[in-house]
C-alpha cells in the first residue's frame, strides 16, 4: 500500500500524524494485553533486572505492565514481554539401592 503524502496540507499531515500514534498506541496496548493473558495472578515468574534475575510472585494486572514482588519483598512494574513462567520444581526424593532389601 502506498499514500502518496506529498499532496497532503500541513493540517491533513497533522491529522495524519495523530491518528497514526493513535494507531500505535492501540497496538502496543493490545500486544502488550496478549502477553499478559500468558499469565495468572498468584503466577510464580521471572525477569531479568540490573540487578541480576529476579523470582518472584506476579500480584496485580495494570494497564500495560503486571505488577510482580519478587521473593526479596520488592515491587516491580514490568511490562509482560520481559517475564518468563517459573515451574516449581519438587523436591527429588533420594533413593539408595540396597542389594540385601527384599521387596
Amino acid at each position: 500500500m502506498t499514500i502518496d503524502i506529498d499532496q497532503l496540507t500541513e493540517e491533513e499531515l497533522v491529522a495524519l500524524n495523530h491518528r497514526i500514534v493513535e494507531r500505535l498506541k492501540f497496538l502496543d496496548t493490545m500486544q502488550a494485553h496478549r502477553d499478559m493473558m500468558a499469565f495468572n495472578i498468584g503466577s510464580r515468574v521471572s525477569f531479568d533486572s540490573r540487578q541480576g534475575r529476579q523470582l518472584g510472585t506476579l500480584i496485580k494486572f495494570n494497564r500495560k505492565t503486571v505488577t510482580v514482588v519478587t521473593d526479596d519483598s520488592r515491587r516491580w512494574r514490568i511490562s509482560p514481554h520481559l517475564l518468563s513462567k517459573v515451574k516449581d520444581a519438587k523436591p527429588v526424593q533420594k533413593f539408595i539401592y540396597n542389594e540385601n532389601q527384599t521387596e
